[in-house]
């Protein structure tokens, strides 16, 4: 009777949610997991227990010598019989349907992003990171599972694992990167993406800004040389590590794959070539201890240089530069970007005491340091005190432990080692070779933080007067 009640009361339920659980949509991560999630376990509880209260009853009913009722005939000319199995029928068809249609909305939404990054606290920095990157509009599933039933099952059984870790309080802060059971990125990334297409050569702009009264902006130009598959063999960066009849492994001597002490290359005819570090000795492989033989040793994929693609946090410094570029910040405001900067770098308990500390400061210094201007530019700051405080909350969660740094970038070398673990000059082979590290093997640089460069101009990417120095700043 208990699973009766259960069943019908879940089913009722069901059929007033139906428009939402149709959609795969819920205003509130909580009302998702009790719609996709709550609802089904409760139903199937309910058929559970209705075999299993009967057969305990017939059991109680033995023990104390009550004989069962006759069962009606079972034969088409038996009212009764014919009123119980239509009856039995309907149920088990409405049961079916509701069951699948259940299970089927739960999985769905467990693939969802508003499932993987608000229902649980723990992923406030990965979504984050994910709702303000490229792949914004890809669901953590497409990446983090992939197609296919195998990987499904496993990555369901290890969020079990991270369930109960969330309820006992003993999972890591920071979250480890980079993942070590992350599907390969040929069965994952390449979906959509083919590293072996032909990019060309690729300009990049940067513009940096000083620390001084004017904000003094430098802009950088590079023609990076992506490359890829051309008709006459592969070339550039992508063709060099992912072309098709060749292999990239290297073994890393830390969990975070940022020391890297061997590379070995097998080219398209079998030959292998090692190269190894010129900075270990013996056993210890760039000052750390350890045999390299049992390290962890890895064929070179995408996510080996392209390690953040959807969860990246940027350095202060990068980050307002960026909104200087864009003028989120105004460059007009003098000693924006140094009191910018030291108020991101400024520790803060909370995201609040981060949102009221960096209001404060700033406001301080211009009403202190510049009353006239800020009396004429108020607006001006009030919105660079609220993009500034937007940079903080994008990439800094103290109750998680991820502060500037925590999760370092392998795309180029400026924030971190990146591209220099292998390509530093010190990875040798016994022949003699040496893994390039000059600056023309991966761009070449059309301008080193110039103002106004004249190569923008040429390429069409600035006003030509700008380039002569008539605008203010370019990007």
């Amino acid at each position: 009777m208990v699973g009766v009640a259960i069943v019908t009361t879940t089913g009722v339920f069901w059929l007033f949610l139906l428009p939402f659980s149709l959609h795969g949509e819920a205003t509130h991560p909580y009302i998702g997991i009790l719609l996709f999630l709550a609802l089904p376990a409760f139903f199937m509880l309910g058929l559970l227990l209705i075999p299993l209260g009967i057969f305990h009853r017939r059991r109680r009913d033995r023990a104390v010598g009550k004989t069962e009722s006759a069962f009606p005939p079972l034969n088409w000319q038996n009212i009764d019989f014919r009123r119980l199995a239509t009856l039995v029928g309907v149920l088990t068809f409405a049961n079916l349907v509701i069951a699948s249609q259940l299970s089927y909305s739960a999985v769905s939404y467990m693939d969802t992003t508003g499932f993987c990054g608000t229902s649980c606290h723990v992923m406030k920095p990965e979504f984050t990171s994910h709702a303000n990157s490229a792949h914004a509009r890809v669901d953590c599933a497409g990446c983090h599972i992939g197609p296919g039933a195998s990987w499904f099952v496993r990555s369901k059984l290890s969020g079990t694992g991270q369930v109960i870790a969330v309820m006992l309080n003993t999972y890591p802060r920071p979250i480890p990167a980079p993942v070590a059971s992350l599907r390969p990125a040929r069965e994952t990334c390449e979906q959509c993406h083919w590293p072996q297409r032909f990019t060309g050569d690729k300009v990049v702009v940067h513009t940096s800004y000083a620390e001084d009264q004017l904000n003094t902006a430098a802009t950088t130009v590079l023609l990076m040389k992506v490359g890829g598959r051309a008709w006459d063999g592969t070339v550039g960066i992508h063709g060099v590590h992912m072309a098709d009849n060749t292999k990239i492994e290297y073994v890393t001597a830390d969990d975070k794959r940022q020391s890297i002490p061997q590379v070995i290359y097998t080219d398209a005819k079998g030959t292998q070539t090692i190269y190894n570090s010129t900075d270990a000795k013996g056993k210890d492989v760039k000052g750390t201890p350890g045999d390299p033989e049992k390290a962890e040793r890895r064929t070179m994929d995408c996510v080996d240089c392209h390690n953040r693609p959807t969860h990246t946090f940027r350095l202060p410094d990068r980050a307002l530069d960026e909104a200087l570029s864009t003028g989120d910040i105004s460059p007009s405001l003098p000693f924006v970007k140094k009191q910018a900067l030291a108020a991101l770098k400024m520790s803060y308990p909370d995201d609040e005491a981060a949102r009221r500390g960096i209001g404060d400061a700033l406001r301080r210094y211009y009403t202190t340091a510049y009353p006239a201007l800020y009396a004429q530019k108020r607006g001006l700051v009030d919105h660079a005190i609220a993009t500034v405080q937007a940079i903080y909350a994008r990439n800094v969660f103290p109750e998680m432990k991820v502060t500037w740094g925590t999760y370092v970038n392998n795309l180029g070398h400026v924030d971190s080692p990146g591209c220099f673990r292998c390509h530093d000059g010190g990875h040798t082979s016994a022949g003699g070779k040496t893994i390039p590290n000059d600056c023309d093997t991966c761009h070449e640089v059309k301008a080193m933080e110039e103002k106004n460069p004249a190569i923008l101009a040429d390429l069409g990417m600035v006003p030509a007067q700008s380039a002569a120095g008539k605008q203010e700043s370019v990007k």
